[in-house]
């Protein structure tokens, strides 16, 4: 069920938050306050942020508060948060995207989750939106793990389609805290005003596109969106009332807010 079929009141969404990228010297995100208001956890696997101490907790405490798992892949670019556009040998990239879904869900099965679904990171995430061939390469491996893993992408990219035409299941994401071109597509971090603080407005945008499935673009036009799932990133300022804000007012409008894969709270 996407979060327009009925309008704003009877909808179904979820919320998703970017974790487990802490480090001690690179603290980025509340993971335990996010947890709290989030039903599915993109929880990294080591390559782009965090670590295997802070990554197990992060899965830990997802599992004990009932919030779905998700692995969260990224280029081997730890300097770079994984954010950077990176030229890597296809052979490289599957096996890189193979081990560390398969690290994620090792640490979820010693504290007794699951991983429910992929949701690449960062640099390879925006590749995978229109490059094809790199797209093939991250389904081929989500495929090689565990082929009953949800693939989660930008609505409308590439990724999502070459999935589908893989045979994985697809479900399709919005960014609460990030502006979006007239295509659909989102605006680079290097551009002013690419990502979004307020919480007010950020709530406001989120309730817009659960009731018209559209999203206001960065030049005043209307995009369509069709998403099952909306984003928003632990490490943006300001994250946890944002988050926290938009919850609220969809709960206040009679949205239910629900994990798109797996069983949440």
């Amino acid at each position: 069920m996407t979060a327009t079929d009925t309008g704003a009141a009877g909808a179904t969404i979820d919320l998703n938050s970017d974790l487990g990228e802490n480090v001690p010297d690179r603290v980025v995100s509340d993971d335990d306050a996010m947890l709290g208001l989030v039903t599915s956890a993109n929880v990294s696997c080591g390559f782009h942020a965090g670590n295997p101490e802070g990554i197990r907790a992060t899965v830990d405490a997802a599992t004990r508060g009932g919030v779905v798992i998700g692995a969260h892949p990224g280029y081997d670019d730890y300097e770079g948060f994984g954010r950077r556009a990176l030229d890597v040998p296809p052979t490289t990239l599957q096996a890189q995207v193979e081990y560390q879904i398969g690290a994620l869900l090792g640490l979820a099965a010693a504290v007794g989750g699951t991983v429910a679904y992929v949701k690449p990171h960062g640099g390879l995430y925006n590749a995978i939106v229109h490059d094809e061939a790199q797209a093939k390469v991250v389904v081929d491996a989500v495929k090689a793990v565990d082929d009953s893993l949800v693939f989660l992408g930008l609505a409308g990219s590439v990724a999502n389609r070459v999935a589908a035409e893989a045979g994985l299941s697809v479900a399709a994401e919005a960014f609460a805290d990030r502006s979006y071109n007239p295509d659909g597509s989102l605006v680079s971090r290097s551009e002013p005003n690419a990502v979004l603080h307020d919480p007010d407005a950020v709530a406001a945008r989120v309730l817009r596109l659960v009731q018209t499935g559209q999203v206001e673009a960065i030049d005043g036009s209307l995009v369509d969106v069709d998403a099952q799932s909306i984003c928003f990133h632990g490490d943006s300022q300001g994250s946890i009332d944002m988050a926290r804000a938009a919850r609220d007012l969809l709960e206040s409008e009679g949205v239910t807010i629900a994990a798109f894969a797996g069983v949440g709270k």
